[in-house]
């Protein structure tokens, strides 16, 4: 998977593990990822949630025949964060055949809950 030039690149997104079912990424709380008024941007947490859920739905179907896409995403912005990284872990709730849900917390540093967030990925066939 190319990560070079697209929005996981652009805000400093990094994978940390990827198993089936589960996804950890991180992503740093800087100039790319703050809003003006100084704390981590909800719609860079939301961008991070939906990449990891991405990743994970991604593995999970059959690659030649299959593709994900994301259908639906809502978050609770819980604690802001000014700087440092944050830690995304997402697991698969749901893995049906055309839809999979996916539970997304986001950390910083000494695990305390910065967002939660729930993606619904629908599973496409490739024509």
């Amino acid at each position: 998977m190319n990560l070079k030039n697209t929005l996981i690149d652009a805000l400093g997104m990094e994978i940390v593990s990827l198993e089936k079912g589960k996804v950890v990424a991180t992503m740093p709380v800087d100039g790319r990822t703050r809003q003006p008024f100084g704390v981590l941007h909800g719609g860079a947490s939301v961008a991070l949630a939906e990449t990891v859920a991405s990743i994970g739905a991604y593995e999970l179907v059959d690659q030649e025949k299959e593709s994900v896409s994301g259908l639906e995403i809502n978050a609770n912005h819980i604690r802001a964060k000014r700087d440092g990284k944050v830690t995304a872990i997402a697991t698969v709730l749901h893995h049906g055949r055309t839809t999979m849900v996916w539970d997304i917390k986001i950390v910083d540093e000494e695990d305390k809950l910065i967002c939660v967030s729930r993606c619904t990925m629908a599973v496409i066939k490739r024509k």
